[in-house]
């Protein structure tokens, strides 16, 4: 959940291993608060008084559940910085792990969801790559969407409706996101009303938005699906709202009602009158300096301002005798003087009182205004919602009408069928059309269900139907771990309620989505890479039910080869025995390919490869079966490990794959050669590279005489000896 920050009673040191993010190297800021605000009978009470309830039975929530002390301990805290009513909270609900998949801290991060794993960034995340919301506020929806899919198949299935219909008419779903262009973040907007802290530029911007909706609410009009039909419902026009703002507020309020021009000309007689005095007093101003100057006789005689002494008048040297004598000296200079009159500060007083008063007004009238507005928080809040929710919906369709998703079929039986998958991510960087498509088959038919005894069962294959378990080999960079990656994310997208980046897709209900993918150190924990690998298989192992779904990446890597491969091959078994979920497991222990001779729901898998003499081109297309060799050390020459190395290597490998053994049962890897050996080996079956090879092939023998061809001759036999 990413938290900002966390309340803890001061008497409690934070347990800040536990809650610190591990993509983080911050992490939430920690506030203490008294402990009495941990008070159960404390919470029940401050909720109580703050829904007008007696009970919180009626919000179907037990009391005795901890939520309820911290809920109670965050709206205290909440009250205690705004200073507010807070009104608009205006209920209280419980997050329910049974209606939603649980995907954990380690799967979210491995999957790349909200943010990349190395630098922390969203984009080229899931939800960089499929967010294409218009507002905020569904923006933020949709990340909650994406954080706790559904595991209710109704409900996922109005959200499918939705996005369907929104696939199927360009126009409706151009003209929407048009007008949700348009709109400003309606959630924020009214939180800042309820809480008393808006601006003029705010309730403009209030007023904005709710001009969109009547547009809005008409192309939603006669919709067919169920969800848009009852986010039409619900989304209030609030005319009354907008139509008191228009009327009070000018077109483009300042961003402060200090700065006075808040107002609308017209809406307040009084206002009006004080505005009109303070402009006709600048008016006036100028009129008295021309009757003054006429009367004196003084041409240059001016009137200026300043905040010492207000409004004067300002005589040069030159005039000092025509000064008459109501005037009254306040500031000598050196080549002027400056004075005033009786009459000229009682107009200042009548002028300055007028601004004062005018600016005061404004913000009487701008306070009534926000408290207005602030009786139909409850209105604007659900008007909120829905936008957010049509904004999600609208995005979600954009994307798989212009990136060529399909509607996934979502069922309950535990299953995953695609054909011609696409990872979300990659399918968007990448150019259209080069993402190698695949097919993921993957869990039992229910016709196999009646036939299972202990966990083993006879495979009668139907469609969609190719074990709960794959065993995926091939080579590295061919694209094993993008196609677990895949098959996750796909699970993941539809259950939000997502079209997915495929042919055809029937998906089935996971409560819970597990990724063990790659591995770091946890060093301020003390935890190394191996630890971490078994910490979040163990994880795994103890919480996974039948219901979920599995993807494995190269388990047992951190530790010796025999150990690895045990610990592989008996989690592998654990998870099709006792578990029973849906399994993908891409591996480099090709021995575990032999899993399939005792394990019936378990099936061989790998990413094949085209050999052409000595290159080999990755297809990154996975096929059944077992893959033959790991071209290991082929990705060894493609990230430039020097060519003396990966033949050494190579040799190694042919000796370990004949199963050569020493006398005490060891692995016999083959002795090393020294360099001049090694050169002369290779000398007799290819030719080294050599610029003087090029410079034999060159020489034009037709055209030397004797002489000259026995010099060359010579010259480069002494090359060649200069070398030794």
């Amino acid at each position: 959940i990413r938290p900002a920050e966390c309340l803890v009673p001061e008497d409690v040191a934070p347990d800040q291993d536990l809650l610190l993010p591990r993509s983080d190297a911050g992490g939430p800021v920690f506030t203490s608060r008294p402990a009495w605000c941990f008070s159960k009978e404390e919470a029940k009470r401050l909720l109580n008084d703050h829904f007008g309830t007696k009970t919180l039975e009626g919000f179907d929530i037990d009391e005795a559940s901890p939520a309820v002390t911290a809920a109670g301990a965050l709206l205290d805290y909440i009250r205690d910085t705004q200073k507010s009513a807070l009104l608009h909270i205006t209920r209280i609900e419980t997050f329910r792990r049974s209606r939603h998949m649980i995907i954990d801290e380690a799967t979210r991060r491995s999957l790349e969801l909200t943010h990349t794993m190395r630098e922390g960034r969203r984009e080229q995340s899931l939800l960089g790559s499929i967010d294409d919301t218009k507002t905020p506020m569904g923006a933020r929806l949709m990340a909650d969407w994406l954080s706790s899919p559904l595991t209710d198949i109704e409900q996922i299935n109005q959200r499918l409706d939705a996005v369907e219909e929104f696939v199927g008419s360009l126009s409706l779903r151009d003209d929407l996101r048009e007008l949700l262009s348009g709109m400003y973040d309606l959630q924020r907007l009214t939180s800042r009303v309820a809480t008393g802290r808006c601006s003029p530029r705010d309730l403009s911007c209030l007023a904005t938005t709710l001009g969109q909706l009547p547009k809005l609410r008409a192309k939603l009009a006669e919709r067919s699906s169920k969800r848009l039909q009852t986010l039409e419902q619900r989304i209030d026009l609030c005319a009354e709202v907008r139509q008191a703002i228009e009327q009070t507020l000018v077109d483009e309020p300042p961003l402060s009602v200090a700065d006075g021009g808040v107002i609308r000309p017209g809406f307040n007689a009084t206002l009006d009158e004080l505005r009109d005095l303070s402009k006709g007093g600048k008016q006036w101003i100028a009129a008295y300096q021309a009757k003054e100057s006429e009367r004196t006789g003084i041409p240059s005689l001016k009137i200026g301002f300043n905040k010492v002494f207000g409004y004067y008048l300002e005589v040069t040297a030159a005039h000092f005798g025509k000064v008459p004598d109501d005037y009254i000296r306040k500031q000598t200079l050196k080549n002027q003087e400056r004075y005033i009159t009786p009459e000229l500060k009682e107009y200042e007083d009548k002028v300055l009182r007028a601004e004062d008063q005018s600016k005061a007004l404004e913000q009487e009238l701008f306070s009534k205004l926000r408290e207005d507005v602030a009786h139909h928080i409850t209105r604007l809040m659900a008007t909120a919602e829905a936008l957010a929710e049509v904004d999600a919906l609208s995005a979600l369709g954009n994307l798989a009408a212009t990136a060529g998703y399909c509607r996934p079929e979502v069922t309950d039986e535990p299953i995953m069928d695609i054909r011609e998958g696409r990872h979300p991510v990659l399918d968007r960087l990448m150019p259209a059309g080069q993402f190698v498509p695949n097919d993921v088959r993957l869990g039992i038919h229910p016709a196999e269900s009646a036939t299972e005894q202990n966990g083993h069962a006879t495979s009668t294959s139907g469609h969609g139907a190719a074990g709960r378990v794959q065993i995926i080999t091939g080579p590295n960079m061919a694209g094993k771990s993008t196609y677990i990656r895949q098959a996750a994310l796909l699970n993941i997208m539809a259950q939000m309620g997502s079209f997915v980046p495929a042919a055809e897709a029937r998906i089935g209900i996971a409560d819970r989505v597990f990724a063990r993918v790659g591995a770091s150190d946890e060093l301020g924990r003390g935890q190394s890479t191996f630890m971490v690998e078994m910490t979040e298989t163990a994880r795994i192992l103890n919480t996974a039910s039948s219901r979920s779904m599995v993807i494995l990446d190269e388990i047992g890597r951190g530790t010796s080869t025999y150990d690895g491969i045990s610990l592989a091959w008996s989690i592998t078994e654990f998870l099709h025995d006792d578990i029973q979920c849906r399994t993908l497991f891409a591996t480099h222990y090709h021995e575990l390919t032999d899993l399939t001779k005792t394990l019936k729901h378990a099936s061989n898998w790998h990413v094949a490869v085209q050999e052409n003499n000595d290159d080999v081109i990755f297809l990154h297309r996975v096929i059944e079966g077992a893959a033959g060799r790991s071209y290991g050390i082929h990705v060894a020459k493609l990230a430039g490990v020097p060519r003396t190395v990966t033949e050494r290597a190579a040799t190694i490998l042919e000796s370990l794959e004949n199963q050569h053994v020493t006398d005490e049962g060891k692995p016999a890897v083959p002795e090393r050669e020294s360099k001049r050996v090694r050169s002369q080996q290779l000398s007799l079956f290819e030719l080294p590279e050599d610029p003087l090879l090029d410079e034999i092939r060159s020489l034009r023998i037709d055209d030397m005489t004797p002489r000259q061809a026995m010099d060359e001759l010579y010259r480069l036999r002494q090359e060649l000896s200069s070398r030794k």
